[in-house]
């Protein structure tokens, strides 16, 4: 069964543009490089710029789990850590039956 991962990501004022930039080049990356990866779609809050709110899909959690292995996550990560205001909000799911 696939894994869905639900990530709530807040920036700190002022760092919207350099956060949305880096969640960009992250997309080109994973979308080239990952193929267990059904979804990795990124929003932004109509309410709050710098809200911003991931939705992702894998085809298992070995995908998954793949996926957080990567250099370019590890890189994303180094590279987002002074932009955020707080922790994320993680949450996962799996899904149970699908249309």
């Amino acid at each position: 069964m696939s894994v869905t991962l639900i990530a709530r990501i807040k920036a700190k004022q002022g760092s919207e543009a350099q956060l949305e930039e880096a969640f960009r080049d992250m997309i080109k990356k994973v979308r080239a490089a990952e193929p267990g990866c059904q979804a990795y779609i990124l929003h932004k809050a109509n309410n709050d710029p710098t809200q911003f709110v991931w939705y992702e899909t894998y085809v298992d959690q070995a995908a998954f789990d793949n996926h957080r292995k990567t250099d370019h996550m590890k890189e994303m990560g180094r590279r987002i850590a002074n932009l955020l205001d707080g922790q994320p909000q993680i949450e996962m799911l799996t899904e149970l039956d699908r249309k």
